[in-house]
């Protein structure tokens, strides 16, 4: 796998996507609140079975970081389409959470605040 495969976070989009309480030069014109973008997904028996016996030597299983890679981008981009539909054009404080959702996958929820922003004079 290529670099690309592992990395994550934002592609070309009219709204911006930060971890941040703000945006250096821009200030905050209006809060809309708070957004997310939640996936689960389910594991395959062939990634379960690889991963089992790569455990059982040690080291990174790549189809599972490849398979979390793609949900988190998935999570992201459900976010940025809840923001845009009520009207943002950034959103701040961005996290992720992950959890186990009952032992079947892997649910992935994106969140942060909604807000309208726009340059300092």
């Amino acid at each position: 796998m290529g670099i690309e495969e592992y990395g994550g976070g934002q592609s070309q989009s009219d709204v911006l996507v930060v971890t941040t309480n703000d945006v250096p030069g821009y200030k905050v014109d209006r809060v809309i609140g708070e957004v997310f973008g939640l996936t689960v997904r389910s594991r395959h028996i062939g990634s379960q079975i690889g991963a089992g016996l790569k455990s059982l030597v040690g080291g990174e299983l790549k189809g599972l970081t490849k398979t979390l890679v793609e949900t988190r981008n998935q999570a992201m981009e459900r976010l940025i389409e809840q923001a845009r539909a009520r009207g943002a054009n950034a959103v701040l404080m961005f996290r992720f959470d992950v959890t186990e959702a009952a032992d079947v996958g892997t649910e992935v929820c994106a969140y942060g605040t909604a807000v309208v922003i726009s340059p300092r004079p």
